[in-house]
């Protein structure tokens, strides 16, 4: 990390390198962004401040952030409104677990998970793709 700037916040100082990192693809969209410990021992700063640059990217829809995944860069051009031609896509359909799923959820191979699929799509071709799992909810 570049020495810091004397009177600049230090969770500006590790959103701008974050920032950097997304905007030049070295974390291309839809990737996700290493977990908080690993961004803390990073640049030696505490849970808190490493939260705050999140959610300074966070508030220029650089990254998204979704409860039980984790924060990924947004798939979307940076600094630019989406395609209306091309809107986000979303998809969801009942899957059975494969053997990586299935130790992932604790549940057995072939149980039924939900995959929500999102696509996004730039110039008619296809960005990324974004797949999250989830248990079936079952009724009392």
């Amino acid at each position: 990390m570049p020495t810091p700037h004397y009177g600049q916040p230090r969770y500006r100082l590790i959103a701008d390198e974050l920032r950097q990192r997304i905007e030049s693809g070295v974390i291309p969209p839809g990737t996700l962004l290493p977990p908080e410990s690993a961004l803390t021992t990073e640049f030696r700063a505490s849970r808190g401040t490493v939260r705050q640059a999140i959610a300074a990217l966070r508030d220029e829809r650089l990254v998204a952030t979704e409860h039980g995944r984790g924060t990924y860069a947004s798939p979307r051009h940076y600094g630019s409104e989406p395609d209306e031609a091309s809107p986000l896509e979303t998809r969801e359909r009942q899957v059975g677990a494969d053997p990586e799923l299935a130790d992932l959820f604790a549940v057995e191979v072939g149980s039924t998970l939900v995959e929500h699929q999102k696509i996004t799509r730039a110039d008619g071709a296809v960005r990324t793709v974004v797949r999250t799992y989830r248990l079936i909810e079952m009724k009392r």
